[in-house]
Formats: C-alpha cells, sequence, structure tokens
C-alpha cells in the first residue's frame, strides 16, 4: 500500500502542474514521497459524486470503475486529502452509487448528490445512453461532469455541453484505427455492424467518415440492440455480402455474443471490434476460441512494456497496472483508467481551490481549472483540454490490440 500511496500523491503534484496550465514531461516513477505539507488547519470536506453501472447494462465497464475509486479514496484518505493554495488540507469524499445502467436510476442519483449531497463534481456515468441522460441535470445545476463514456456526443456541441469533460477515448479517437487496419491490408469493402444506441450509432458515424477518407465502401450497415440475443439474421447478411472485413462498434454482452455467433456460422472475414470489448469479460462471454484474433482499438495500457522509454505514458501506465492489481488482485481494464484519469484531473484541480468559496463558487472554479489541464500524462493518454475540447486526446493515444492465446496483446502496425 506505501508504493500506492507514494504514487498517488506523486502524480497529485504532477496534475497541479498539469491542470495549472504547466505541461509536464514524462512522469518520472517516485523514489520518495513528495510533500504534501500543509497546516494544521483542515477545511471543510470536498464531495464528489461518482455514479457507474456497477449492476445492469455496463456493469463490465461498472465494476474495474467502482475498484478505482475505491483505491483511490484510501489513498486519499492516506494523505488527508488535497492542500489549497492557502494552505488549507480539506478531505475529499467520493461517494460512489450504482445506476444500474439505465438513465432512469441515474438521473434522481445525481440531482440528490448536487442539491442534497452538495458536490463539487460529478464522475461518471459508465455509458453514452446514461451519460446523455444526466446532461440537462449538470448542465442546469452548473456542476462540473467529467463522464466516462464514449460518444462524442456527450461533449458536443461543446456550446451546449459547458459542463460537461470527458476521459474515454472518442470513437473519433479509436474509430480510424478499425478502418486503417482493413486499408493497410489493401481492403476497399466493409461492413458496418452497430448497437442501437448513442455509443453505436456514434461509432458507426466516425467509420463512415474514415472509410470515406480511405476510399474504402461500406457495403452493409446492420444494427442490433442490446438485449439481443440473436444475430444471425445480420450475421447471415454478411456472408452474402462481399465485404472484406467486419467493423462492429457494441459493448458486451451484445458484443461477445455477436462474436460467438459469427465464429459459429464459419465466418472467416476479419473481425475488428471497437474499444468498447476492451474487458476480460469480453473474452469470458465470447469463449476464448471465439474471441481469437479479433482486434481492437484501445488506449496504451495494452502496450505499456513495449512502449520505448522516453515515452511519456509508458511510467505512469506501468505504475497504475502495478497498484491496480495490488489493489484488487485483477488486471485492470481500460475503462478503471478512466475513472482513474478523472479523480486525479479533478482532485488537482481541488488543490488550486481557495478555502473560502461557496459551493457554486468551487464548482465554477473547479470546471475551469478542468478545462486548463495541459499536458497531464494519464492512462488514457496525454491530456491537453480546451475551450473548443473537452476530451484533450487524440488517435495518437490509440494502438491496437489482438485477443491471442485468451488474452489481448499489442499489435503494431509493423506486425499487420
Amino acid at each position: 500500500m506505501h508504493a500506492v500511496i507514494r504514487s498517488s500523491l506523486f502524480l497529485a503534484l504532477c496534475l497541479t502542474v498539469a491542470v495549472a496550465g504547466c505541461a509536464p514531461q514524462a512522469t518520472p516513477a517516485p523514489t520518495t514521497p513528495p510533500s504534501n505539507a500543509g497546516s494544521d488547519d483542515t477545511g471543510t470536506p470536498y464531495k464528489i459524486g461518482f455514479v457507474v453501472s456497477i449492476t445492469g447494462g455496463g456493469s463490465t465497464l461498472g465494476e474495474p470503475q467502482r475498484d478505482t475509486a475505491v483505491m483511490l479514496q484510501e489513498q486519499l484518505d492516506a494523505q488527508g486529502g488535497v492542500v489549497g493554495p492557502d494552505g488549507v488540507r480539506h478531505p475529499v469524499q467520493l461517494l460512489i452509487h450504482d445506476t444500474e445502467g439505465r438513465g432512469d436510476v441515474a438521473v434522481p442519483v445525481v440531482k440528490k448528490l448536487i442539491d442534497d449531497d452538495q458536490v463539487v463534481a460529478i464522475i461518471g456515468p459508465s455509458i453514452s445512453p446514461v451519460a446523455m441522460a444526466v446532461i440537462p441535470v449538470v448542465q442546469e445545476s452548473k456542476v462540473p461532469n467529467i463522464s466516462m463514456a464514449a460518444s462524442s456526443e456527450v461533449v458536443t456541441p461543446i456550446s451546449d455541453r459547458y459542463w460537461i469533460f470527458k476521459m474515454a477515448q472518442s470513437n473519433e479517437h479509436t474509430a480510424p484505427w478499425q478502418v486503417k487496419y482493413a486499408a493497410a491490408k489493401g481492403m476497399t469493402r466493409i461492413a458496418n455492424l452497430y448497437v442501437n444506441n448513442a455509443y453505436g450509432e456514434d461509432g458507426a458515424a466516425a467509420i463512415r467518415r474514415t472509410a470515406a477518407n480511405e476510399g474504402i465502401e461500406i457495403v452493409l450497415e446492420e444494427t442490433f440492440d442490446a438485449a439481443d440475443t440473436d444475430m444471425t439474421a445480420q450475421i447471415t447478411k454478411i456472408r452474402a455480402s462481399d465485404a472484406e472485413a467486419v467493423l462492429v462498434t457494441a459493448i458486451p454482452p451484445a458484443a461477445a455474443i455477436f462474436t460467438m455467433q459469427y465464429r459459429e456460422l464459419g465466418l472467416e472475414l476479419p473481425l475488428l471490434h471497437n474499444s468498447g470489448i476492451a474487458m476480460q469479460s469480453f473474452i469470458d462471454l465470447a469463449g476464448a476460441s471465439n474471441a481469437e484474433g479479433v482486434m481492437f482499438p484501445m488506449g496504451k495500457i495494452v502496450a505499456a512494456d513495449a512502449l520505448s522509454n522516453d515515452d511519456p505514458q509508458k511510467e505512469v501506465l506501468q505504475q497504475f497496472i502495478s497498484d491496480y492489481g495490488a489493489a484488487t488482485g485483477n488486471p485492470p481494464s481500460t475503462f478503471a483508467a478512466h475513472a482513474w484519469d478523472a479523480i486525479q484531473i479533478i482532485t488537482a484541480g481541488l488543490a488550486t481551490l481557495p478555502a473560502d468559496l461557496s459551493i457554486e463558487e468551487q464548482r465554477a472554479q473547479l470546471r475551469d481549472a478542468i478545462e486548463s489541464t495541459q499536458g497531464f500524462v494519464g492512462v488514457d493518454g496525454v491530456f491537453h483540454m480546451s475551450s473548443t475540447d473537452h476530451v484533450g486526446l487524440s488517435t495518437d493515444d490509440v494502438v491496437l490490440a489482438r485477443i491471442t492465446n485468451g488474452a489481448w496483446q499489442y499489435f503494431p502496425p509493423e506486425e499487420w
């Protein structure tokens, strides 16, 4: 645990620099705990709402996010919270709630956190449909919200999303890698399959845009619902088409069911999912033999050990993998990374707030601090937020992975 606490303290200081607008260089591994010294005065606790899909739809995303929040809460407690610019130390409380993967559950929970618990910010939800449902609440209440959903609609148009930010790479960052692989292999015809919700539609649109730019024709488009258990009709249409590869945007369980039935019906076309399957449960649900060879884009966590030593993310990624494994006994997923980055960015912003602000002032100044984040080296990528970009990532923060022998592995372009 001491190693975990040391890394948290170190990264909190790095984040304070990043949020202040001074982009840090590659984050070195700490050798001694940095000082988090403040006065003996203890200020009012900062409360952060943390709303994720622990059960229900999206639980494969929400569970590791919950585990990350629990891990970081222990670290925050051990270091006594955050110290403001005036030396006053504020405890930080992460108020964790389950959305059950449903907007009608998430909305009243978020309202209670804002109105009754007086949270300074909201982290979550986990999945795009639920994230879209809470947007009117946080916008009207003027509370900063860092979402962990993937759809670009969560943060665009920014004129309507002033209070909302996002940690997950957008489909505009990940979907191009699906198309780039097809282009690199000389393919000119693809099938575009997607789940019928905000995440799937956003991913399909990003595939269309990239395919047009690459001169690739989409010869078939089909949708399925997140709760569907039989995709044989869609797969039969793929077989009848002249597609050379199949691109899919979905999350488990639907993504796993599609893959299982795809293999059972004997299709051998390259299968490229989007980042929504970057979790062990996809392999478990689909079956290792069915998942074998599936490719998908994701953050660099899968490539942590393969990155060059001068990559600014390498040591951050390795430390996060070690810390998460020690705290949970499990390997981290890219969805756990979203939670880690969100909590780190918010706590760094809290460290810039004077002690005597009203809750409304805290929320407003924290929003501005998040938007000013520059050069934060996180697990999802290197963040450069601005008034015109509430994600701060790019395609450079994404790599392609391939499932091999029941595990995902980095799949570098030179091996394509």
